[in-house]
């Protein structure tokens, strides 16, 4: 046990791990792609589950919301339980106009506007990327599913709301494909920690056009990201 996650003997956490920021939807993952998935934890509602996908040991647990949150829950599913792998799932906004809503996107590096790297000591800008590893994983589920999908830099902020409504803009001219609040932090973690991340996302807005997803768009391609996520991590 660590202080934000618990573990039930049952149901140890697995080396790769799933993690949406929405506690509810690591439920809705565990309850409906895993094999009797059992919850080891509920510490403050961040749900985690133990389960299979194809036979294969696969865990899921929550984030929460930024840098800070991931921060901690990856630190400790990194430090204290052993986990080799984590693979977030997520949604996030484009900057791009060839990246529409519904696309998946693969987080290759992730660009920051917090100061969350500075508690590793650097005397410089560090650049937090995926793992190549985790990376040809993904890309061939994506073969395998027949899912497409798009890659690039992202940006991953403190910030949800902005006062200067043309605040993306800059990014989007250094080809930062779109915006989350996550991977950044999951990414450093991993990398001083010696372990595996990779950020895969659903396009759920767009910044260029204005479009954002419909109901029935965030059903279908929320599956389509968990379904690459869980191939890659059972392959």
């Amino acid at each position: 046990m660590s202080l934000h996650i618990s573990i039930d003997e049952k149901a140890p956490v697995a080396e790769s791990v799933l993690m949406p920021g929405d506690p509810l939807r690591a439920k809705f993952i565990a309850e409906n792609f895993l094999e009797e998935p059992v919850r080891y934890s509920e510490i403050r509602n961040m749900y985690g589950y133990t389960g299979r996908y194809k036979g294969v040991p696969v865990s899921v647990q929550g984030s929460g919301m930024g840098m800070p949150s991931m921060g901690i829950y990856s630190w400790e599913l990194f430090q204290d339980f052993g986990v080799q792998r984590i693979f977030r799932i997520g949604t996030c906004g484009s900057f791009d106009a060839d990246i529409q809503v519904g696309d998946t996107l693969v987080s290759i590096a992730a660009s920051t506007d917090s100061n969350y790297c500075h508690m590793f000591g650097l005397n410089g800008t560090y650049a937090p990327s995926c793992s190549f590893i985790l990376l040809k994983k993904v890309m061939e589920a994506s073969d395998r599913l027949n899912i497409p999908l798009k890659a690039g830099n992202v940006l991953s902020s403190d910030h949800f709301y902005e006062s200067d409504p043309d605040w993306w803009k800059p990014w989007q001219k250094m080809n930062v494909k779109g915006v989350e609040m996550e991977a950044a932090a999951l990414y450093a973690n991993a990398a001083f920690l010696g372990r595996e991340a990779l950020a895969i996302l659903t396009v759920s807005d767009h910044f260029v056009t204005g479009d954002r997803a419909t109901v029935e768009q965030r059903q279908k391609n929320f599956t389509d990201m968990m379904a690459i996520a869980l191939d890659a991590a059972t392959a």
